[in-house]
Order: structure tokens, then sequence, then C-alpha cells
């Protein structure tokens, strides 16, 4: 179907990928992995045909109907969200234009209708149409969108109307709607709840067509994915099986280059010694020029460096009060720019033990990252109270945390204004545990990825002598191997945690008790995430 042979691409002097091989077969569900920047987007914009490769070739089958969908969502306006979703289906969609325009030209007296040779095609337009479910076109839409979570009610709304994040959501369903022969997609988890994540799930384990997509989500990528394909180190690798059958075969494939490499090394040093032994001998001159030349078009065997991770452990924590935090009818709401209020909980009640593993959960909008910021004393609870307990120092992050950055600064001036008793030392290796070393501790604020950003608010937050971390969406931008190293930072952490996160892989290693919101409400499931998935009907 699609075949990258012998591919080179290179922006300015650094080389993403050359003398790269990648092929996708018909049905084939495949996760792209590999470090941030290698190169990842730019094997899907190749596939795409938004960008063509400087050296090599790609071959596509022809007629093959791709859909692309990316972070980058463009601009949405002029159409209702179902009307937005529906517009990219494709070929049904435009023959449904045609077959609308046909019929108004037919139900217009001032027109003369159709002529006989426009019947017969809106005939067989309309046999087309049917052979594409065309007639069931909006009804699939609004599946979609429920799916996503984007209720009926709201699917009739104008789409300028939603935030980013359902922006994403409704270009993810467009993508899905159009059921194309192969579906590239990047990150299609950000910004859905756990619902959406699993019904996506479902959607994608029943398509026909051929899969290829990067996900930070672990447990969502090794459930779909039965084939990986790593960009890294300049070159594209494929791995005949999920990813963890990856992470053991990549081990696997190192050692023995690090072995083939010893190998050619000793070869090489006897030649050397031979040529160096018998360079000045008329009698060997014709084996000494020989095994020059031969030794000199040998490839050499290049180890790639290990994939730089963040690596992190807590300082002792000081002990808490058995009573972390004591929540009595806690309520809140919001005040919106007409004066009205939006109620977004009331009458939470709960406790937090020491110890305690806490993951909040709910579908988006449900109050969960309120509820942290009322617990952080971020903003104020409108009724109740939630009050911390003896010895505990609360420390709290937001996927938005990064946002108060200050962008002229460097990384190392920002986490130093941040840690005042810090010395210059300790900011260094904190930085290089999370791979800020070298130059890249002297980048300013400004210039940083979301991923970076990310690393730097949990620096300066993990850094500090907390007992009772407050955790909003901490995974966020970060790639799978980060996403592990906090986990086991956080599986070793001996104090508190409550953490809103989407990633099931992440919560299901670390919690150990689950607070759903639930329509202005708290649900409390006294056991891990496992147990809470099980007696919501999400588990498998």
């Amino acid at each position: 179907m699609i075949n990258l042979s012998n591919v080179k691409i290179a922006y300015g002097g650094r080389i993403l990928f050359k003398n790269a091989d990648m092929q996708i077969n018909g049905g084939e569900k495949i996760g792209l992995v590999g470090p941030n920047g290698s190169g990842k987007t730019t094997v899907f914009r190749l596939i795409a045909g938004i960008e063509t490769p400087d050296e090599g070739s790609l071959s596509i089958t022809p007629g093959l109907v791709i859909g692309y969908f990316s972070q980058d969502v463009g601009e949405m306006g002029g159409r209702s969200v179902l009307e937005e979703v529906v517009s990219g289906a494709g070929r049904v969609y435009d023959l449904s234009i045609k077959l609308a325009a046909m019929e108004h030209k037919m139900g217009d007296p001032e027109s003369g209708g159709l002529s006989d040779s426009e019947m017969e095609e809106y005939g067989e337009l309309q046999m087309k149409f049917m052979d594409l479910d065309g007639y069931e076109l909006e009804s699939h839409a609004e599946a979609v969108l429920s799916g996503f979570g984007i209720e009926p009610r709201l699917q009739n709304l104008p789409v300028e109307n939603f935030s980013g994040g359902w922006k994403m959501r409704i270009a993810l369903a467009k993508i899905l709607l159009l059921n194309p022969d192969v579906l590239l997609i990047d990150e299609p988890t950000n910004h859905l709840d756990v619902e959406s994540i699993v019904w996506l799930e479902g959607w994608l384990n029943s398509f026909k067509g051929s899969l290829v997509m990067t996900s930070h989500d672990r447990e969502f990528m090794t459930r779909l994915c039965s084939k990986t394909v790593e960009v890294a180190a300049e070159t594209i690798t494929t791995y005949s099986g999920d990813y963890d059958f990856y992470l053991r075969e990549r081990v696997i494939r190192r050692e023995q280059l690090i072995a083939a490499q010893k190998r050619q090394q000793a070869m090489l040093a006897k030649e050397e010694e031979f040529i160096a032994r018998f360079a000045a001998r008329a009698s060997h001159a014709a084996q000494v020029q020989s095994r020059i030349k031969t030794i000199e078009k040998i490839e050499r065997i290049v180890i790639p460096p290990d994939p730089k991770v963040m690596k992190f452990s807590f300082d002792d924590v000081r002990r808490s009060g058995e009573q972390v935090l004591d929540m009595k009818n806690l309520g809140k709401t919001w005040e919106n720019p007409d004066g009205s209020h939006n109620p977004v909980f009331s009458g939470i009640n709960g406790t937090v033990q020491r110890l305690n593993k806490i993951a909040v959960t709910g579908i988006n909008g449900a109050g969960k990252s309120t509820l942290l910021k009322v617990i952080a004393g971020i903003t104020n609870a409108g009724e109740g109270s939630a009050d911390i307990g003896a010895s505990v120092n609360p420390g709290y992050f937001s996927q938005y945390s990064s946002d108060v950055l200050n962008p002229d600064r460097s990384v190392f001036e920002e986490v130093a204004e941040r840690l005042p008793l810090a010395g210059i030392g300790y900011i260094k290796n904190l930085l290089g545990a999370f791979q800020f070393s070298g130059d890249d501790a002297d980048k300013k604020i400004s210039v940083l990825s979301g991923g970076e950003k990310s690393r730097v608010m949990l620096a300066t937050i993990l850094a500090q002598p907390v007992n009772f971390l407050i955790l909003d969406e901490p995974t966020n931008h970060l790639d799978i191997a980060s996403r592990e190293v906090l986990l086991e930072a956080l599986q070793d952490f001996e104090g508190t945690i409550m953490i809103v996160s989407h990633d099931r892989y992440f919560l299901k290693h670390l919690v150990n008790r689950v607070f759903e919101m639930d329509h202005g409400s708290m649900n409390v499931y006294e056991g891990d995430y496992e147990y809470y998935l099980e007696k919501k009907g999400l588990a498998d």
C-alpha cells in the first residue's frame, strides 16, 4: 500500500533520517515511536503528501484515501459542529452536495427541472451515495461526536463557540467520519477523558483500514498496535510486535549491535596492525594496499546514544499527620462574565489519609481541576471547608502551571528564582535530571516546547520539601519514557498524592483510591484504579 524506500529528510544541517525504509500494509495498526524531535511528525507529513523526501522514494497505491489528524487543527468557523464533522466525509460528502444541488433544481419550477441526461446522472449518483451509506452520514457523525463527549444538544451550536480542546475532538471526529483506507493520527488522546479514550479505542479496534499513530499513552497504544516503528538516531526501524515487545527487542538489538561493533573493531585493529608492520616492505606492498582499500570501504558500526529520559527521586519526606485533608460540605460556584453563576460542585465530603494515592476522575468539565485548586488554596471555596491536616506541606502542579513561567528568563534562571535557597550545583543536577544539561539549561523559556515547560515546572515543584502532592495532568506533553520515570518517582514518594490524569497505565500503577466527580457530587471508590474501572464497566 505505502512504501518509503531509502528516504532522507534534512532541515539545514540537521539530518532527521537517511536510508530509511518503512512499509504500511493493508489493515496494519502501527505505533510510531521515538524521542521528541526525532521526525515522527515528518513521517506523517511525508505519507500525507505535505512534504517530499530529499532523497529516496515514496510509493502509494493509486486511489488510496489517506486521513491525517494532527495537533494543528487549523481554523474552524461558519458551520455548526455537526456540519463541520459531516464536511470531512470526503467523497460521500461531495456526493451529498451534488445531489442536494440537483434536488434543488428539480424542485424549482423556474429552472425547468432536470434534463433526461441529468436525471440519469442523478440516479447514478444516488446509487453511489447509497452504496457509501450516505443516508446514514449524519447519524454516523452524531454517534462519533457523542463518543467524544459532545452531546446532541451541543452538536448544532456554532463550532467557533468551542475551545481549542473541544475543537481537537471535532477535528478528530471529522477524520473518523472520513473512514479512510489509511488513518494517520498524532496524539489522539490529548484533551480526551477516560470515557472518550475507551470509546475511541473501541472504534479504532474495529477500524478495517490501516492505522499509524503516535501516543504518549502507553496502554492505549499497546492495546491497539501490533507493530511498532521507531524513528530515532537518524533512521527508521521496524519491530514486528507491540510496544512491550519493542521495549524488549530494542534492548536485545542494542546488545547485538554493541557485540558486532566490538568484533568489527577487533578485526580493524588486526588489519591496521598488519598494515603498520608490513607497510615498509616492498614484498608485501600489494597486500598492504589491498587491505587499506578493504578497510576504507567498511562502514563503521555506530552505537546510537541512549535516548535521554528524566532521572528523578524524592529526598526524604517529612512525615505529616495521619489525616491530610478533611472536606466538609465543600462547594464551588464560578461567576460568569455576565454576572450569572455556574455551580461546579456542592456537598463534597471526604477525607484523605497519609500515604493515600488518589485519582480524581470524571468527564471533562466535571470539576476535577477546580476541586484540586480549592484544596491547594489557589481559589476559595464557595461553601464548606477543605482543611489541611497537621504538618502537611502541599505542592500543586497544574497542566497550566507553565503559563506563569517568565519567557525572558533562561531555564536555569527560572528554576533558581523558584528555589532561592538552592546552590548552583544542586540546581544544575536537578536540571540534568529533567533533561536540561549543558547548553539546554541556558535556553530561554520562550523557545521551549510544551513538554519542556512542563519539565521545568515539575522540577521546581518536586524539588521542594512537600509531603502532599496535588497534581493536575502532570503527564501532559511528557513522552512515554518520561512518564514512566515520573511514575516510578511517585510510586516511591513517601507522602500523599491527589492526581488528575487520563493516562490509564499511569493510574493503574499508582493509585489506591478513586474520587469520581459526577454531576456536581463526588463518589468515593475504596479500591485501586482497576477496581474503579470494573465498577464503572470500563474494564476489559
